[in-house]
């Protein structure tokens, strides 16, 4: 029988270690959140570069006002104010291929098509064969442009420039621009990348598996979640979102039919 194993963490009655660090003497006010992240992820501290990178990362994601999940979240604090935990755990759960958890499609799109950068590689052609491949299955995109952040995502060239200062602007950032360039041609309109494209090649260039790239719009949405949360508490608008709602969509009942 194989026995229960984790190297992440293990605690005794007066400590608590995690990868072999002592989390009140190595951990607590040396790591900041994001660096906590990046240790869980790959059991060990993120150099300078790679923190400024990954906190930028995550911070990106924290907010985007009242989306879908921050709507369906204050929602549910309505019906449910004693558990917050409901709440979050119920606009979380709408991070997906369409919203936030694009970056983990952006991750595996890019990883799948380029497994091993090489400077010989022709990044045209590999973007040409991702964009052909999407537009055979009549599929999206993931990554590449936005219902309303026109002409360009404005959070995408700061991460770019970011990318650029810390070493990270490599041939993953390259790809998926080229990708959303092909894919403007293709289909002739403006089709930028935006910020879980760039977000989905970042993660490769920093080595993540794209099977946790969702996770990292879990953990940065958890925290926006939060705050709606608490501003639902002190100023609530949900109640009125839900009445006003159903009173447009059932208006049509009590308008008078007209005669003949």
């Amino acid at each position: 029988m194989k026995p229960y194993r984790t190297d992440i963490a293990w605690s005794s009655a007066d400590s608590i270690t995690v990868f072999g660090r002592s989390l009140p003497d190595e951990i607590l006010g040396h790591l900041s959140f994001g660096d906590m992240a990046f240790l869980e992820l790959t059991a060990r501290t993120p150099t300078p570069d790679e923190s400024r990178m990954f906190n930028a990362m995550l911070v990106t994601l924290v907010e985007h006002g009242l989306t879908p999940s921050t709507i369906v979240a204050r929602l549910t604090y309505l019906g449910a104010p004693e558990a917050m935990q409901a709440a979050v755990a119920a606009g979380l759960s709408g991070l997906g291929t369409v919203f936030v958890g694009s970056v983990e499609g952006s991750a595996k799109m890019l990883s799948e098509a380029m497994p091993k950068p090489d400077a010989a590689l022709d990044m045209d052609e590999i973007a040409r064969s991702i964009v052909g491949k999407f537009a055979a299955a009549k599929a999206i995109i993931p990554g590449i442009g936005h219902p309303f952040h026109k002409p360009i995502d404005p959070r995408t060239p700061r991460l770019i420039q970011i990318a650029r200062e810390t070493g990270f602007d490599g041939p993953y950032v390259a790809l998926i621009q080229k990708v959303a360039a092909e894919a403007g041609r293709a289909r002739t309109r403006d089709l930028p990348c935006n910020a879980t494209g760039i977000l989905g090649a970042l993660a490769c260039e920093m080595g993540f598996d794209w099977k946790i790239c969702r996770g990292l719009g879990v953990m940065a949405r958890a925290v926006g979640i939060v705050g709606h949360i608490l501003e639902e508490s002190r100023n609530p608008i949900a109640a009125d979102l839900w009445l006003r709602t159903e009173e447009e969509a059932t208006n049509h009942f009590r308008e008078p039919k007209p005669r003949d």
